[in-house]
């Protein structure tokens, strides 16, 4: 008997079938009307992305309100469902600023998470808010809207960087160092001039940053899922609004393709062979064997095992964090490479590269604005390492020439006196007169005035050069590019 009642309460397979497909999955998404069975919770957690996105919730809440604007202004919604949508997010606005709003894994990303609590806040007019939009134009507006004021912070980080050289160059323009080529000594230069040479990179990296900011200032919004919308949207509305200058002008394109994202990190990723090529130079100079700089103990750290060690811990990590950005275009382009047409759940993956990218290059120039300002010249091992390698060798050579002497000639007479000051142990000027003009009769009296330190960079006088001088040109000319931009 109690056989027979078991077979009888027993669903039937069909049954099962049945009453799932007249049934909604117990954590009901936007799109689960299609679906007989809830997501399994290892797929939720895979296929979610709110743990990252959701600082994308600013510009998305700013998007929806735009989008529902030119609904209304369109009469595709009502003015009422308007007045409900803007009431609603701005209630949301202020949970997310106290940390009082609640994501939900259930919801997926920020956009669902968002547009399910407006709904819960008022109802069927949040339910209209997605009418004539897809998630695939929603997260390619957000991500351009999140990423163009992200390149107006960086931009602005690069100025101060910049700026911070510019004061630096000033204080030391008249400081003679070596300048190496092959690492070895080849020419003097000023520490100012040296200085200068970055603020010249970076300046290049606003720049890139600049150009990279018109493309990303295109406005997907409109494309809808791929093919755009059948209601009467105005999408320049859309763009004039959220500051966009122009359409993205294919919808499949528009929110398919991530090339402003690898731009972008292809740009912050310039700017970290930059900090790591300066951080190698400082790491190199604060060396003993160099020792042509000092950094405060604020950006050093100390051995648990040797008492005696500085360790420039700061840029060294910078030099190291180049490498993690490089990773992120490596993974950009990868994640690219091989995609149809048109959009692809594989674009979820651009957006953990593209903020650590963001992070990264954030920490990195803030910390370094404040390392150049620590910087402290060892002036003295600065002169005597760039007295070391005969540095004024080509001014000799030069001197050469204005006395008539063809530059090849001169190269070899200066190649051989060279020569000859190393097996005596000094200088070019530690030779005698006398020792000199047995390499060439052109030689006077007035060839030591070109075999000072000071003489060779101060001659270097015309734009672009060494000279002090021209290092305080470079710099008010560097501030004015600065002021223009």
């Amino acid at each position: 008997m109690a056989s027979r009642q078991s077979k009888r309460q027993a669903p039937s397979r069909e049954r099962v079938a049945k009453r799932a497909a007249s049934s909604p999955p117990t954590a009901v998404k936007a799109w689960s009307g299609r679906f007989a069975e809830p997501v399994d919770a290892l797929v939720k957690r895979f296929t979610a992305s709110v743990s990252f996105d959701r600082r994308l919730a600013e510009v998305d809440i700013r998007a929806s309100l735009a989008h529902a604007r030119m609904l209304a202004a369109q009469a595709i919604i009502a003015k009422s469902d308007l007045a409900s949508i803007e009431r609603g997010m701005a209630a949301i606005s202020k949970e997310i600023e106290s940390g009082k709003f609640s994501w939900s894994l259930d919801d997926e990303d920020v956009h669902l998470n968002i547009e399910k609590r407006l709904t819960a806040l008022v109802g069927d007019a949040g339910k209209r808010l997605h009418t004539g939009r897809s998630r695939n134009d929603q997260v390619a507006t957000d991500v351009r809207l999140y990423l163009r004021e992200e390149i107006d912070a960086l931009r602005a980080a690069l100025s101060r960087l910049e700026g911070a050289l510019l004061d630096a160059a000033k204080e030391h323009a008249s400081i003679v160092m070596p300048g190496f080529t092959h690492m070895q000594v080849a020419q003097p230069v000023t520490f100012g001039h040296h200085l200068l040479a970055y603020f010249e990179m970076f300046e290049r990296d606003r720049e890139r940053l600049a150009d990279c900011r018109r493309r990303v200032n295109r406005l997907p919004l409109g494309a809808a899922a791929l093919a755009g919308t059948t209601f009467p949207i105005d999408r320049e509305r859309v763009a004039k609004e959220l500051g966009f200058e122009s359409l993205c002008e294919n919808s499949l394109d528009a929110v398919s393709d991530r090339d402003f994202a690898i731009e972008f990190t292809a740009a912050a990723s310039l700017i970290l062979v930059h900090l790591s090529r300066f951080s190698e130079e400082l790491i190199v100079w604060m060396s003993p064997r160099y020792k042509f700089i000092t950094l405060p103990d604020r950006f050093c750290t100390g051995s648990s095992i040797m008492p005696q060690k500085k360790n420039p811990d700061v840029p060294e990590l910078v030099r190291g964090k180049a490498g993690r950005v490089f990773g992120n275009l490596v993974a950009l382009l990868t994640l690219m490479k091989a995609q149809p047409l048109a959009y692809n759940k594989d674009n979820q993956e651009d957006k953990e590269p593209l903020f650590d990218t963001l992070d990264t290059v954030k920490d990195c120039l803030a910390v370094f604005t404040d390392l150049v300002a620590g910087i402290r010249p060892v002036p003295e091992r600065m002169r005597a390492a760039a007295l070391e390698g005969f540095a004024t060798a080509t001014d000799l050579a030069d001197y050469l020439v204005g006395k008539g002497v063809a530059f090849r000639d001169a190269h070899e007479i200066v190649a051989r006196a060279v020569r000859d000051a190393e097996a005596k142990g000094c200088d070019l000027s530690g030779l005698s007169l006398v020792e000199l003009r047995a390499f060439s009769k052109a030689i006077g009296p007035d060839v030591y005035d070109w075999l000072t330190l000071e003489g060779s960079v101060s001659r270097r006088n015309h734009a672009g050069g060494t000279a002090p001088a021209q290092v305080l040109r470079a710099i008010i000319q560097g501030r004015k590019r600065l002021a223009r931009s």
